[in-house]
C-alpha cells in the first residue's frame, strides 16, 4: 500500500461520514499526532545551566519527589 493510496481510502471514507462524524475523526487525528520536538534539535541548549545547578535540581527531585504524601489527596 502506498501513503497516497491510503491518503485517499481514508479521505474517501471520511466523505461517506456526516458531518459530526467527520468532526471526530479530525479530533482523532489529532489526538494520535505526535507532539513536541526532536531531542536533536534541543542539542543548541546543551551545558546551558551550570552544572551546580543541575546537581540542586538533582538531589531536589530525589528528596522531595519520591516522597508520597497518602493525606495530600
Amino acid at each position: 500500500m502506498t501513503t497516497t493510496f491510503i491518503k485517499d481510502d481514508i479521505i474517501a471514507q471520511v466523505d461517506k461520514l456526516p458531518y459530526d462524524l467527520q468532526l471526530r475523526v479530525l479530533d482523532f487525528a489529532k489526538t494520535i499526532m505526535p507532539k513536541g520536538v526532536k531531542g536533536k534539535s534541543l542539542l543548541r541548549f546543551e551545558r546551558a545551566i551550570p552544572s551546580d545547578d543541575l546537581e540542586l535540581m538533582s538531589k531536589a527531585i530525589e528528596e522531595d519527589c519520591e516522597r508520597v504524601d497518602a493525606s495530600e489527596w
